[in-house]
């Protein structure tokens, strides 16, 4: 073996501890392999809100520019589910734990940006909501992201509605079958249900591929409820719907979006 012991080629090529090779080498076997040592758990990451800017101008830019109303923008910004962060600008939308914030979702600001992102810790559980001003009601919007929320009710707004009286949700994202063809009940929609006495179900989930095979999803899973899917009409999700019905006041007030939200 090149002046290699049978030893040194068992400790140092084959990694045996020297007792093991010992052993071996003199007929004895190796010693039981080692029980695996099973990978280390991940630590929950601690939930912190980035600290807040001074005011949230750029924050209100961005989203007026995009549609959404200034007074539904300040009344999310007076109740803390909306402000604009110090370090970077981002929109940060909040969503609470009975008074506790739990999660955080950040949208970029800057007009060529496409961040888009959470807080680490976050708690999806616990996404961005508005409840309805005036107690529970019994409708509950759902939609893939704060903006969209946001935008379906700007439109009830323009309609000359109370947009108070809706509960919207996002959820952060959009979820269908898992790996194993499975539906999957988002964690978002799972918690808001069972703390909300909610009997009717609007799915305002994106007009693509990604959001239908959602909206079907959930009308599996959901089945003790009314479930009405009420995609966006022409456009791919409701901050498009809303831009193209502030560009063109030809289109049909309630296109797309019908009044299936209110109780």
């Amino acid at each position: 073996m090149g002046g290699v012991t049978a030893l040194d080629y068992l400790v140092e090529v084959r990694g045996l501890s020297l007792p093991d090779a010992v052993r071996q080498i003199l007929g004895a076997g190796p010693m039981p392999p080692a029980a695996p040592v099973p990978p280390e758990r991940r630590r929950p990451q601690p939930f912190h809100l980035p600290p807040r800017h001074t005011n949230d101008r750029r924050v209100m830019a961005y989203l007026t520019g995009r549609g959404i109303d200034a007074e539904i923008l300040r009344t999310c910004i007076r109740n803390n589910q909306l402000y604009e962060d110090a370090a970077h600008h981002n929109c940060v939308f909040v969503g609470y734990d009975g008074n506790t914030p739990r999660y955080a979702a950040l949208r970029g600001t800057y007009p060529r940006s496409a961040f888009m992102g959470e807080v680490a810790g976050s708690d999806k559980r616990f996404s961005f909501a508005v409840p309805v001003r005036a107690g529970p009601r019994q409708t509950l919007c759902v939609f893939e992201s704060a903006i969209d929320a946001l935008s379906y009710l700007t439109i009830l707004k323009q309609e000359g509605r109370d947009w108070r009286t809706a509960n919207t949700l996002s959820l952060s994202g959009v979820y269908g079958p898992n790996r194993r063809g499975r539906d999957k009940m988002p964690r978002a929609l799972g918690q808001y249900l069972e703390r909300n006495p909610i009997r009717r179900i609007v799915l305002c989930l994106d007009n693509d591929d990604a959001g239908r095979m959602a909206a079907q999803s959930l009308q599996r899973l959901l089945t003790d409820y009314l479930v009405l899917d009420n995609p966006p009409q022409g456009v791919k999700d409701y901050n498009d719907l809303l831009l193209r019905r502030s560009s063109s006041r030809r289109v049909r007030a309630g296109r797309g979006c019908d009044s299936r939200c209110r109780s």
